[in-house]
């Protein structure tokens, strides 16, 4: 099997795949416990040094390696996100603006915890993310494809996909970039990015799809032994036409992906 066929049985069904993974006893206990107890945080300094409500918060916009970080990301929720010297805005870390931006307490005080973007859009982003990570345990190139279906759209620049190491991972991998270009100049960078994409392509979830598709293709041939684990399972979905979750995904298709990925070898 292959990151592509592993990476479209998700896709096809990610609302199923949603729902298994909001049902699993560790994710639904932790959302019990966010839903319950965040309405009651009024305060950035409330937010960090509730444990429980913290890591669920910092997993949720991916940033679970920073949950040793209390009194930064503390600053970062007292600041928001109106000044242009706000933390915020200038740690150059789109998953911290994103956060900033949910929780805003500068700009809506103890009313913060009270939105959509604080409560149920933190559920579902928290629920998005454990998917992902659960995906990379068996495929770091399925978790790839995941994030960047859910962020293509925030991307508007070279920039934008400078600074996001798994949006630029995705970026180079499809377009051939050598990951060492990493190392030049930022703004020779960006205009290597800016001949060789159309970013309003990104907001066309069809273009989307069919550069996960190329994405994934290169990826099995960078590392022909990145799909383990859930074969036997994948060709059961792709196949078996009495399944329920069956994918629709012809068999003309699978080969010719396969015939593209020895082809590239």
């Amino acid at each position: 099997m292959s990151t592509f066929t592993d990476y479209m049985t998700i896709a096809t069904n990610l609302s199923r795949y949603q729902t298994m993974t909001a049902d699993d006893p560790t994710v639904a206990q932790a959302t019990k416990y966010f839903q319950a107890n965040i309405g009651s945080i009024t305060t950035p300094a409330q937010l960090v040094n509730n444990t429980r409500i913290f890591n669920y918060v910092m997993n949720a916009f991916g940033l679970g390696s920073m949950t040793y970080a209390k009194s930064l990301i503390q600053k970062v929720l007292e600041q928001g996100t109106t000044s242009p010297t706000a933390l915020a805005n200038t740690l150059n870390n789109p998953n911290i603006l994103a956060l900033a931006q949910a929780f805003n307490f500068q700009a809506n005080g103890a009313a913060t915890t009270q939105a959509a973007a604080a409560t149920t859009n933190v559920v579902n982003q928290y629920v998005m993310q454990t998917l992902e990570t659960n995906e990379g345990q068996q495929n770091p190139g399925v978790q790839l494809a995941l994030y960047f279906q859910q962020n293509a759209s925030k991307i508007t620049d070279g920039y934008s996909i400078l600074a996001d190491k798994n949006l630029l991972t995705v970026v180079q991998t499809t377009l051939g970039i050598s990951s060492y270009t990493s190392a030049e100049n930022i703004d020779l960078q960006a205009q290597q990015l800016d001949k060789l994409l159309n970013y309003s392509d990104f907001q066309n979830p069809t273009k989307v799809q069919n550069f996960l598709e190329r994405f994934t293709a290169q990826y099995d041939v960078n590392n022909p032994t990145a799909s383990t684990g859930s074969a036997s399972s994948t060709v059961t979905t792709l196949f078996d036409a009495s399944s329920s979750s069956a994918l629709g995904i012809s068999v003309s298709l699978i080969m010719s992906m396969q015939n593209l990925k020895l082809g590239g070898l």
